[in-house]
């Protein structure tokens, strides 16, 4: 039989994907696009937003559309947000717990033609395992060693939908990036919902697991998908001055450059510690990126604290920054909020600090003009190859490299949103 998977919104979702499809094809399943027909389809759900839940539903009403026959799974935090939903079409519904039951599911399902519901009132407090031994195509694998938070921050529902902060016991996730480097993964992301709250229901912490991780035999790059300035710590910074193996690169969220909607947000720090830590990491590492998110038009946002948000990200000379307009998110705080941001005003601020990210990420290129790169080939393509840096500045190279491969280039140019690689073999 058949099985194709749609995937939205984020890296954990990546990974829980990656997971079930392997469950399927060790049962003798045959795991196919998403866009054939298939007997059976199953939609990872987002909901971060309200858009987030159109798109999901879309998604489930494309695949009943497709194959009114197959059995069709949805599950995830869309799922988890509307526990009374009814989908007329849907055979199976999964919240964020029992994702890894789904085969068993399926084919009780396909036994009995019943509907099946697996919704809970409380996701628990137990970590559901997972490993996975290969990443599809992919030149990287992700980890996921967390899930769950409890930040709470006022804008956002996936506190809501995700539990409370839960932890992979540190000996299997050695054991599992272990397996993945046996594979031939040069490159491993650690991935969660609140990925450097790892540890706290444990009494361990993140810094004592990335310490065990670094020193896997064969392990060539570790990649932080993403970590607030809050976790890191002395001992996280200690490791990133001296490992190598750390990528080159942090992704850690702002949401807003303003401390009165920093506050209003129920971010847990102030522009002076976020500014603080930036300056420590880079004398560190003085050629870094750091990339971040930011939200604009939050409710109560006023012309100035906008313009105190663009600055700050000025200051801060960001190599990227993931410009989203705030959205309505029915069961958070925010929602309630008086002084909601007109959409047209909100559509100016992302196109005005969208242009400050397309400014720094290129000021950012350009620091490596003429400077020798190792990148990890990704995808060939009409003659050239794409891959990232360790400091994921995006090169395009002449010739056709085989995918997963690492090749050391000269910087020679930059054409946004590329840089240019010439090809060195020494």
């Amino acid at each position: 039989m058949r099985v194709g998977i749609y995937t939205l919104g984020c890296k954990v979702n990546t990974y829980e994907s990656e997971y079930v499809a392997s469950l399927f094809q060790e049962k003798g399943y045959d795991v196919v696009s998403f866009n054939e027909t298939c007997d059976i389809y199953i939609i990872n759900t987002c909901s971060v937003t309200n858009t987030s839940d159109a798109k999901s539903r879309k998604m489930i009403h494309q695949a009943i559309r497709r194959n009114p026959d197959a059995c069709v799974v949805a599950m995830g935090c869309f799922i988890e947000a509307n526990k009374n939903i009814s989908i007329e079409g849907v055979d199976i519904l999964i919240g964020n717990k029992d994702k890894s039951k789904i085969v068993s599911f399926v084919e009780e399902y396909l036994s009995t033609r019943v509907q099946i519901r697996k919704l809970y009132s409380d996701l628990g407090t137990e970590f559901e395992d997972m490993e996975i031994h290969s990443f599809g195509d992919r030149t990287r694998a992700f980890v996921k060693i967390q899930d769950g938070c409890e930040n709470f921050c006022t804008y956002c529902i996936i506190p809501f939908v995700r539990g409370k902060c839960r932890s992979k016991n540190p000996d299997l996730v050695v054991e599992e990036i272990t397996n993945l480097v046996e594979c031939g993964y040069h490159e491993i992301v650690l991935t969660g919902i609140h990925t450097g709250n790892y540890g706290v229901d444990l009494n361990t912490d993140f810094a004592s697991l990335l310490e065990r991780v670094l020193k896997i035999e064969g392990l060539y790059r570790i990649r932080i998908s993403s970590i607030e300035i809050t976790e890191l710590n002395d001992q996280v910074l200690k490791l990133l001055a001296n490992s190598k193996i750390i990528a080159n690169h942090l992704h850690i969220p702002l949401q807003s450059g303003s401390e009165e909607i920093m506050k209003a947000m129920n971010r847990k720090y102030k522009k002076g510690e976020y500014r603080e830590k930036l300056n420590r990491i880079r004398e560190i590492r003085p050629d870094i990126s750091i990339s971040t998110d930011v939200i604009v038009g939050f409710p109560g946002e006023t012309e100035e604290l906008f313009e105190e948000s663009y600055l700050f990200c000025e200051e801060m000379s960001f190599s990227k920054i993931h410009v989203f307009p705030y959205s309505i998110r029915t069961g958070t705080a925010a929602a309630k909020f008086k002084d909601q941001v007109d959409a047209k005003v909100k559509k100016d601020r992302v196109h005005k600090l969208t242009m400050l990210s397309n400014q720094l990420e290129e000021a950012y290129m350009k620091k490596f003009l003429n400077q020798e790169m190792e990148v990890l080939i990704e995808r060939t393509s009409n003659g050239s190859s794409v891959g990232h840096t360790s400091n994921f500045l995006l090169v395009k190279v002449n010739g056709c490299y085989e995918q997963g491969t690492l090749i050391q280039v000269k910087i020679s140019d930059i054409q946004y949103p590329y840089c240019i690689g010439e090809y060195s073999d020494c």
